[in-house]
């Protein structure tokens, strides 16, 4: 399941218009690192990987519409962020990574 969201996301990604081809490059570089990162955590905790690819997914919809809705974006980044809270000492890459995308998607949706 994890693996179909990330697939998804990674299509949205690729076909949106709302964004520089840049970002999209920078965005699909952090996906490819999470992919690994996820699967990690999916063997421990398979509800919790899921929980943190339905965030992730649901972040870059909102960075890279073409009808921007800051507060949206907002909110869902913040979902992100805290999905990965107490993982910092048992998965620090994932962390870091999220830490990363959070960046990244936050200034597509400035």
């Amino acid at each position: 399941m994890i693996e179909k969201t990330m697939k998804e996301i990674r299509a949205r990604v690729e076909k949106q218009g709302g964004v520089t081809p840049e970002a999209k490059k920078d965005l699909l570089d952090l996906i490819t690192k999470l992919e690994s990162e996820i699967d990690r955590l999916s063997a421990i905790d398979s509800d919790h990987a899921q929980s943190i690819a339905g965030f992730i997914e649901r972040s870059a919809h909102e960075a890279t519409r073409e009808k921007k809705h800051p507060e949206l974006l907002k909110i869902s980044l913040e979902g992100l962020s805290e999905s990965v809270k107490g993982f910092e000492a048992s998965h620090p890459d994932l962390v870091a990574e999220i830490n990363n995308i959070c960046t990244v998607l936050a200034n597509m949706g400035v």
